[in-house]
């Protein structure tokens, strides 16, 4: 009886230990996580370029139509150390979508070329006035090894318009898996690419003319390799 209870007390200060030690922090590692993070909001496009952005759909669903028009969203504010640079913010770009017949259509937004995205990209947020459908809107995007993953930033059952979210995973240790924005290998290349939107329709909203607009594409970012190179590394690519 006393050699179960010496155990049973063993087994309970070791669960209550282990619970604790899941629980609190590790006091070597507080303020190194924080210490090694440079994370900024910056701009990715502001939809200024006539002609950068392009649409398409399969012919057999519709066809689109996207353009430059002047505007912006009333809640929008300015990134702090973009103030009295002079950056032009006058466009947002829309897109018109003319559906042939109902079903699960879906069209596609793409730049020219994709768009990096400098340091490791925490958040993305986009402005978007959806026309209050029941569509889906999705950020396709490239790592750090050319493959391609696409992420939700939300439905577009709202009117007017609205900052959506979508958030880029970390990737696990192994720097193999997931997204990956980085490799220890290289410390003057790294990051994700913006290779466009993608609406998913519903089947039972997809039909006559559909209208969407974007505005103001931002990433919330880790810049601390950044600032952080190498000066006189060489650059590979040759």
């Amino acid at each position: 009886m006393k050699k179960f209870l010496i155990i049973t007390l063993i087994f309970f200060i070791g669960g209550f230990l282990y619970a604790q030690e899941v629980g609190t922090p590790d006091a070597d590692r507080i303020g190194i996580e924080s210490a090694q993070q440079m994370i900024r909001e910056v701009s990715v496009d502001k939809f200024e370029n006539d002609g950068f952005w392009r649409s398409t759909m399969s012919r057999d669903e519709g066809y689109t139509t996207t353009r430059l028009f002047r505007g912006s969203p009333a809640g929008k504010e300015p990134i702090p150390e973009e103030e009295g640079l002079d950056i032009p913010d006058d466009y947002v770009l829309g897109t018109r979508v003319d559906f042939l017949r109902r079903g699960y259509n879906s069209f596609i937004i793409y730049p020219v070329r994709p768009i990096p995205i400098e340091g490791i990209t925490k958040t993305i947020t986009l402005w978007v006035a959806g026309r209050n459908f029941n569509h889906e809107l999705y950020i396709l995007i490239e790592d750090f090894f050319g493959r391609k993953y696409e992420f939700s930033m939300g439905k577009l059952n709202f009117m007017g318009w609205q900052k959506l979210y979508a958030t880029i995973p970390p990737a696990p240790d192994d720097g193999l898996s997931g997204v990956v924005q980085r490799s220890y290998h290289y410390q003057n290349h790294f990051g994700i690419k913006v290779i466009g939107f993608r609406v998913d329709c519903d089947p039972l909203e997809s039909r006559g003319s559909y209208y969407i607009y974007f505005d103001d594409l931002r990433a919330n970012t880790d810049l601390f390799s950044e600032h952080h190179r190498d000066e006189d590394d060489m650059v590979d690519g040759w």
